[in-house]
């Protein structure tokens, strides 16, 4: 599906949806808990019905009532699935699922879709063959590939190019037999760590930390049910802050903490730096843009990869050089999205220099009209939408449906401040 977004004059209101990251770790410490959890206010998207079908094959019964879900969990006793497991293009429920897999005593194959077989495991497969977990894998640890538990506790040392591999290492670890130490030489994305850790402390579960460094958890602990509201998604939420930054407008961002433990959260900084005013509002916040054109800066991305389609977008409408750095990982997400946020912002006329760790933009305070592709990468897809609020000329995204990954409706949403926008 090919949508056009054409320059358009914005403002108003957003309620922002719930955070992937904190539905999906809801939805396995539920379904792994003795009883009956309550999620409310839930993101409903492609990535977080990919772990709803993936635990309801291992057992989970969840009852899916509009803003309010109900779990049923399996009390750690798991059931085997009756086909391999596709997580179609999650990758955080693909590698938080592994290590829940773990704790059965059953094969559990897990496959995805082209773009998840592309991206590697195998450091969190290696850390769970040392933890007594039986791993076959047929392509260097990509999907699909099969685990075999019970998790049996021990010492791992594993680098972490993403959080996602030492999260999905801190919820299993408490459930299995023995006690297990992690060794964390390289940690990207600390905060996604800190909200794990913050669900964690939640259930009362026990664990012993020095820093980001070691970890060491012990075994034969259990999850409770709980109630928990689920907080809005900084992630989605930098797509409107960036909206309201590059046209000069006022937009407030309803359903967001500043309390919360999302990484994302430091967007609202990076803008504040690059000259936007930003207010704590009801429930969220009020972002208005500059119209005379955003400040440039060096910013580093280590924590926050997710942010830096958006970022970068902002960056073309920038009046000086924006530097987006430290962000290695971003090559390793849906996409290469480092390659492809150049390669993109370049056909609108964009000058940009890629670095291996991140870009360099040297705005002019403007993007020229286009036709750009979105690479199936649902932030890519978001974030260009975005530009063509303010550009010259009209732009027009390929495989826009992309972005009901963790947004669906991020379209409508542009469309309710006053974004015109065409389907072809």
């Amino acid at each position: 599906m090919k949508k056009t977004i054409y320059p358009s004059a914005v403002g108003g209101s957003v309620s922002i949806p719930a955070s992937k990251s904190h539905t999906i770790r809801a939805i396995l410490i539920a379904g792994m808990a003795e009883g009956t959890s309550t999620l409310r206010l839930p993101l409903e998207s492609n990535d977080t019905l990919a772990a709803v079908r993936a635990c309801g094959a291992l057992g989970v019964d969840i009852d899916m009532q509009n803003d309010s879900w109900s779990i049923t969990g399996t009390a750690g006793k798991l059931r085997p699935p009756a086909t391999p497991i596709d997580v179609g293009n999650s990758g955080t429920s693909l590698y938080l699922l592994a290590g829940m897999a773990a704790l059965a005593d059953f094969p559990v194959t897990f496959t995805g879709d082209e773009q998840i077989c592309r991206r590697s495991a195998a450091p969190l497969l290696d850390a769970l063959l040392d933890l007594g977990v039986e791993v076959k894998s047929a392509s260097e640890g990509c999907a699909p590939f099969t685990i075999r538990g019970p998790l049996q506790g021990g010492s791992t040392s594993i680098e972490c190019p993403t959080s996602q591999y030492l999260s999905s290492l801190l919820l299993a670890a408490p459930l299995g037999s023995g006690d297990t130490d992690i060794e964390v030489p390289l940690l990207y994305e600390r905060p996604y760590i800190d909200m794990t850790l913050d669900w964690l402390d939640s259930q009362s579960i026990s664990y012993n930390r020095s820093g980001y460094r070691k970890f060491s958890i012990p075994g034969g602990q259990r999850y409770r049910a709980f109630d928990r509201r689920i907080p809005g998604d900084f992630s989605s939420a930098s797509f409107f802050m960036v909206a309201a930054a590059i046209t000069g407008s006022r937009i407030e961002l309803h359903g967001l903490d500043m309390t919360d433990t999302q990484g994302d959260k430091e967007v609202v900084s990076v803008l504040e730096k690059m000259g936007c005013n930003i207010d704590q509002v009801d429930s969220g916040l009020a972002i208005e843009g500059l119209s005379r054109g955003l400040q440039g800066g060096s910013f580093d991305l280590n924590n926050i990869p997710d942010s830096l389609p958006a970022l970068a977008v902002a960056a073309c409408f920038s009046n000086a050089v924006v530097e987006l750095r430290n962000v290695p990982q971003a090559r390793q997400k849906e996409t290469d999205r480092i390659a492809v946020m150049k390669q993109e912002l370049s056909k609108l006329g964009a000058n940009i220099e890629e670095l291996e760790d991140g870009l360099i933009i040297h705005g002019t305070g403007t993007l020229q009209g286009g036709e750009v592709a979105g690479h199936g990468d649902h932030r890519v897809i978001m974030a260009l939408a975005v530009a063509g609020l303010a550009a010259k000329g009209p732009i027009s995204i390929d495989d826009a449906a992309a972005a009901a990954v963790t947004f669906p409706d991020f379209f409508k949403n542009l469309e309710e401040i006053g974004a015109k926008v065409k389907i072809k």
